[in-house]
């Protein structure tokens, strides 16, 4: 049987909620480790040893320029390092600092802290379902969107 009108405007007010609560606490974790949630996304990107600035400005929609000025102030904070490529003397390599490895483990230990206490705490079969439906919402709005393009 379909949803009700008012049923739909209430899962779409708490999926609103819930995406608010975890910017937020992704915001207090960076900002805990005395960073941007944009800077954590390029560290954690910096971590995979796969980091080329361009692609991630493209899948982020950022500028290259935006991205130069987050590893500049990375750079400064001293959290990364920068060099030339030794494959290909005109691009540059990322790599964590000492100083990087060790806030990216302080941030995953308290992600890790928080799932255990929010989402470990729930049923699995109810986490399950969640999952579930967010996977097929997921697809349903992409298709929308995809569809909507077109016209």
């Amino acid at each position: 049987m379909p949803t009700d009108r008012a049923t739909a405007h209430e899962a779409i007010v708490t999926l609103g909620r819930l995406t608010e609560a975890f910017q937020q606490r992704r915001d207090q974790l960076a900002r805990g480790a005395g960073i941007t949630e944009h800077q954590w996304s390029v560290l954690e990107e910096i971590s995979t040893e796969h980091f080329m600035p361009s692609m991630f400005a493209h899948r982020n929609a950022s500028s290259p320029a935006a991205v130069s000025k987050v590893l500049a102030k990375l750079a400064e904070k001293g959290l990364i390092s920068v060099s030339l490529s030794r494959r290909d003397g005109r691009q540059r390599d990322y790599v964590l600092t000492a100083r990087g490895r060790r806030t990216m483990q302080r941030l995953r230990e308290a992600r890790e802290a928080a799932i255990a206490s929010v989402w470990l705490a729930l049923d699995d079969r109810d986490v399950r379902e969640f999952v579930r439906v967010g996977q097929e919402l997921t697809v349903r709005l992409e298709q929308y969107v995809h569809r909507t393009e077109k016209e």
